[in-house]
């Protein structure tokens, strides 16, 4: 096979892989090159967090992800193994930090070690960090924000490195109010701890909590700050060059209406599923897609 040849079949796995996302809308439009290396970036994200979220023995899933540590040691290094092949040219291209790639195998190895049960804001805000806003300054530099000349400096600017964070966090607390009732069947509730106490709740038994009466109180000052997440990201965006902020303004305008829905439907049982406002996400490509 020509490398030509390798690189277009590597392209059209991670491809396939990214149709599942519920951000692949937002990849799309992206230019080829940029478009190619989110697919790839979320192939990643993908591999790791299936191995998280396996029901397997964790030594096993530890040893996986510690196998992952190993194949980016060597991609970093140079020597290209094959399963990492398809991040080779997106590493190279848009210098996706090597940092932030362990980031997001931290955060999948905090679900390997533990079944997560309402955390501590602290401890949420890491796993946020980890297993979202890592993605993000990964995907601030596939999307044009820094300065793609190779050799240059490795740092991200203030601006793409706040997207990141705020956007990143965002979405990832929408994730954990939309996945309730997924994420209590593996035993797991991300629901900080705090908030629970707050709203007079002293089970933290996933079930027992998303049964609880006072889930709406518990709920609500997730809402409140990924909402102010969103907003923080949204001023961010409107400090940025506009052509290279249309892929996370869709992102942001689909899991914002999310949210909303989430708000406006409530968590109480049972919890019909909430998905993005379609209106809404054509309505932001419609802005976004063709500057």
């Amino acid at each position: 096979m020509t490398m030509d040849a390798l690189a277009d079949s590597t392209t059209l796995r991670t491809r396939a892989i990214a149709t599942k996302s519920s951000f692949y809308l937002a990849m799309r439009i992206l230019e080829p090159e940029r478009r190619d290396a989110m697919f790839a970036i979320y192939a990643f994200c993908r591999a790791v967090d299936d191995i998280a979220d396996d029901e397997g023995d964790r030594a096993l899933r530890r040893a996986a992800l510690d196998q992952w540590r190993a194949d980016l040691d060597e991609l970093y290094a140079g020597r290209i193994r094959a399963r990492v092949s398809f991040l080779s040219e997106p590493v190279r291209r848009f210098r996706l930090d090597r940092a932030d790639f362990e980031s997001v195998i931290d955060g999948m190895a905090m679900d390997v070690n533990e079944d997560i049960c309402a955390p501590e804001w602290e401890k949420l805000e890491l796993y946020c960090d980890r297993v979202a806003s890592a993605v993000g300054r990964l995907s601030v530099r596939a999307f044009g924000l820094t300065e793609d000349e190779p050799g240059g400096d490795c740092d991200l600017p203030t601006g793409p490195k706040l997207l990141a964070y705020h956007l990143g966090r965002a979405l990832q607390l929408t994730n954990i109010l939309r996945d309730l009732d997924e994420d209590a069947a593996r035993g797991r509730l991300y629901l900080p701890r705090e908030a629970l106490e707050g709203a007079g709740v002293t089970s933290f038994a996933p079930h027992a909590v998303l049964s609880h009466p006072s889930l709406d109180e518990v709920c609500a000052p997730v809402v409140a700050r990924a909402r102010e997440h969103f907003d923080q990201a949204d001023l961010v965006m409107a400090g940025l060059p506009k052509r290279a902020v249309k892929a996370p303004y869709l992102m942001a305008a689909g899991y914002r209406s999310i949210l909303d829905g989430l708000a406006t439907r409530g968590f109480s049982p049972p919890r019909a599923p909430v998905r993005a406002s379609r209106l809404k996400l054509i309505s932001a490509f419609l802005r976004h897609a063709f500057t």
